[in-house]
């Protein structure tokens, strides 16, 4: 079984997230949140939130009692896709200006289980 969790708009470079992204596609949950909280990056702490809303929407999907933790949950897929810029002005010499292009970027993480569920067998 599989659950989604989806963050959008955040105020990051989609190039700057998918730096941390990367490293926890297809990892265990356990590592990918040790990955996201030891990093030394802004992203680590987006996406361990998402990494623990995903594994919560799981939880509720599969209407369990106990944890996640006995399943042997996998980051199954996550990317980052841009999302839309804002542009903004800077006032350059002789009254020319610069665009600024503030970024943002949409991320998704998919986990899935490896241990198969009793209502999976049925």
């Amino acid at each position: 079984m599989e659950a989604v969790a989806k963050l959008k708009n955040v105020p990051m470079s989609p190039r700057k997230m998918r730096l941390v992204v990367d490293n926890i596609r297809g990892k265990k949950v356990g590592d990918a949140l040790a990955i996201c909280k030891f990093t030394n990056k802004e992203a680590g702490i987006w996406l361990e939130k998402l990494v623990l809303s995903a594994i919560s929407n799981w939880e509720n999907k599969a209407d369990m009692v106990g944890s996640a933790d006995d399943f042997d949950l996998v980051v199954k897929t996550a990317f980052c896709d841009g999302g839309t810029m804002l542009k903004r002005f800077q006032p350059a010499p002789q009254g020319r200006a610069h665009r600024i292009l503030k970024r943002r970027n949409h991320v998704t993480i998919i986990v899935a289980n490896r241990v198969k569920l009793e209502s999976e067998n049925a």
